[in-house]
C-alpha cells in the first residue's frame, strides 16, 4: 500500500472496500458482481474527481511517496543489458548517482539518474537520493564517455536536492554542480532528462541541461524546495503549501512556461499505481525524441541547445522585470 495521503483517502477507503467485497464473495461463493462493478463505477468516478484537477502541494506529496518509482525501477523496465559504472576516479562512488551503459531497442545509450532508498537503510546509504561532488563528477565523467563513443545520454532527475553537509562542501559541491552545467551545454551527443519525482535545486540542475527536458504529470522541479522557500519568504517552514502554491513548480505549470518539453501522463494516483504502464509512456517518449534528436547535426544540435536555454533566461529576466510571481 503507498503512504496515503488526505486528499487521497476516500479513494483508497473505496478500493479497499471492494478488495474486501470481493474477498467476501469469494469466501461465501457469493455472486455479488453487481455490487462490485457499481463500486468499480463510483470509484473511477471518485479517482477522476480527486486526481484531475491536483493542487501543487499534492503533486508535491504524490512527487515525494516512498513507493514512487526510482531510476532503477526504470532500468529495469526500460533497458537491456545494463551495466552500472562507478566512482569518479578523484574521491570515491556515491550510491546517489546511478550510472552506465545499457542497449535501448537494440541502440547504446548512457543513463545517468538520482537514486533514493526504498527503506531507511537503503536511503542512508544513498543519501536519502542528494548526491556528493562525486557523484556529479561520476555522471560527468559517465557523459564524456558517451560523448566519446556518440552514445546519446538519458538522465532521470529525482532529488531533493544536492547533498548539504559539510563533507561535500569540503570536496567542492558547487564546483561539481557548475562544471555539469558548462560541460553538458556543449556535449556533441543527443540529451534526454526526465524528471521522475521531486526536481529540487542545483542539484537537480546538474542532470538537466539536455536537449529535451521532460515531467511525469506529478513531478516537480524547483530552485529550492516549498519548505525552504516558506522559511525564507515567511520565515516558517509550516506554510509549504502556501509556498507550492505560488513557487510554479508543477509540470503543468513549467510547461506553460516553455521550461519543459512535454508532460508526460502518469496513471490516476501516480506513477506507483502501475510502474509498467508508466514505464510504457517514458518508453514512447525516448524512443521517438531519440529519432528526432539523432536525425540533426551536432551543429544542429548545440545551436539548438544553446537557444533553448538563453530563451529560458529571457523568460526569467522578463518575469523579475515585469514582477510577476
Amino acid at each position: 500500500m503507498s503512504s496515503e495521503q488526505e486528499f487521497e483517502k476516500p479513494v483508497i477507503e473505496l478500493r479497499q472496500k471492494i478488495e474486501d467485497l470481493r474477498l467476501f464473495a469469494s469466501e461465501r461463493e457469493l455472486d455479488l458482481s453487481t455490487e462490485i462493478q457499481k463500486m468499480e463505477n463510483r470509484l473511477t468516478e471518485l479517482e477522476e474527481m480527486v486526481y484531475a484537477n491536483l493542487e501543487p502541494w499534492e503533486r508535491v506529496q504524490i512527487a515525494r511517496d516512498h513507493e514512487r518509482p526510482t531510476t532503477l525501477d526504470y532500468i529495469d523496465a526500460l533497458f537491456d543489458d545494463f551495466l552500472e559504472m562507478h566512482g569518479d576516479r578523484l574521491f570515491g562512488d556515491d550510491k546517489a548517482i546511478v550510472a552506465g551503459i545499457a542497449t535501448f531497442h537494440g541502440q547504446p545509450v548512457t543513463i545517468i539518474g538520482h537514486q533514493r532508498g526504498k527503506d531507511t537503510k537503503e536511503n542512508i546509504l544513498r543519501y536519502f537520493g542528494s548526491p556528493h561532488p562525486e557523484g556529479y563528477r561520476k555522471a560527468l565523467r559517465l557523459m564524456k564517455q558517451a560523448e566519446k563513443f556518440n552514445r546519446p545520454i538519458i538522465c532521470f532527475i529525482d532529488t531533493k536536492g544536492a547533498y548539504p553537509g559539510k563533507s561535500a562542501e569540503e570536496r567542492g559541491q558547487s564546483e561539481a554542480i557548475a562544471r555539469n552545467l558548462l560541460e553538458m551545454a556543449g556535449l556533441k551527443v543527443p540529451t534526454i532528462s526526465i524528471v521522475i519525482g521531486e526536481g529540487g535545486s542545483g542539484g537537480a540542475l546538474a542532470l538537466g541541461v539536455a536537449d529535451r527536458i521532460f515531467m511525469l504529470e506529478n513531478s516537480t522541479y524547483s530552485v529550492i524546495s516549498p519548505e525552504g522557500a516558506a522559511a525564507l519568504l515567511w520565515k516558517d517552514s509550516t506554510q509549504a503549501k502556501r509556498a507550492a502554491e505560488t513557487m510554479k513548480i508543477t509540470a503543468p505549470d513549467l510547461f506553460d512556461l516553455n521550461i519543459i518539453d512535454a508532460i508526460i501522463e502518469e496513471p490516476k494516483g501516480g506513477a506507483q499505481r502501475d510502474v509498467c504502464s508508466q514505464a510504457t509512456k517514458i518508453e514512447a517518449i525516448i524512443k521517438n525524441t531519440l529519432a528526432e534528436l539523432k536525425a540533426k547535426s551536432v551543429e544542429t544540435l548545440l545551436d539548438e541547445r544553446y537557444e533553448k536555454f538563453m530563451k529560458m533566461g529571457r523568460i526569467s529576466d522578463k518575469r523579475v522585470e515585469t514582477g510577476s510571481k
